[in-house]
């Protein structure tokens, strides 16, 4: 199991969800990234180790098979000199060095495969870092813009806000009592104005009344 295994919780989870649940989301969003850096840094510690080993058996690989051709040599020169045993023993170190060297191979390629799946997890994680700092502003942003709305709407719905508004309607009230005095005292009085605006209209009643008359007077002297 990888390095980067320690971090999938985090990162297979909904990030959402974990600020949703949180008291801070600004500071669980600065550990979240603190986290992913930590975790980068060890995975990349990781992966320079296994290009050192993977060197350092690449060389030991190497030297095995140069000790196997220089026992290959040895066992030729023996043969020369008619040493069939010295030939024999030395073909035997040559097979050791050769198996050796195949298992030096065979481990290279698991090595090869792990330092491709570090790379695979530094990509990912990389890719996962950038999207959260580049997250990060707008979460702190919405945190703080939901802190501003609430705040707001505590003091609109504060027992200070309800009892101003109450005595504001008790003010109000006590205006309308008043003007209800003031208007009373001018109840039965009329304006000069008012006065003439009554002649008026009697004058005009006046007119059409003889107006009346004149037409019912020549009715009954035309039936006469």
């Amino acid at each position: 199991m990888g390095v980067f295994s320690r971090f999938t919780d985090i990162i297979n989870s909904n990030i959402n969800s974990i600020l949703d649940k949180a008291e801070d989301p600004e500071k669980m969003v600065r550990l979240i990234i603190q986290e992913m850096e930590d975790t980068l840094v060890e995975v990349r510690s990781t992966s320079a180790k296994t290009l050192a080993d993977k060197k350092e058996i690449t060389r030991q690989a190497a030297r095995y098979q140069a000790d196997a051709q220089q026992w290959q040599e040895k066992a030729e020169l023996a043969l020369s000199k008619g040493r069939d045993d010295l030939a024999r023993a030395a073909l035997i170190e040559k097979g050791k060095c050769t198996e050796s060297s195949t298992a030096l191979t065979d481990e290279l390629a698991h090595v090869d495969e792990h330092i491709a799946k570090l790379q695979e997890e530094i990509s990912q994680l990389q890719d996962k870092l950038v999207d959260a700092k580049a997250r990060k502003k707008a979460i702190v942003m919405r945190e703080k813009t939901v802190s501003s709305r609430l705040k707001i709407r505590q003091k609109i719905d504060s027992d200070r806000v309800n009892d101003a508004l109450s005595r504001f309607d008790s003010y109000e009230r006590k205006v309308d009592d008043l003007e209800g005095q003031v208007e009373s005292f001018d109840m039965g009085k009329k304006s000069l104005a008012d006065e003439i605006a009554d002649l008026e209209a009697q004058e005009g009643i006046d007119d059409e009344l003889a107006k009346l008359k004149a037409k019912m007077n020549k009715k009954t002297k035309t039936k006469k």
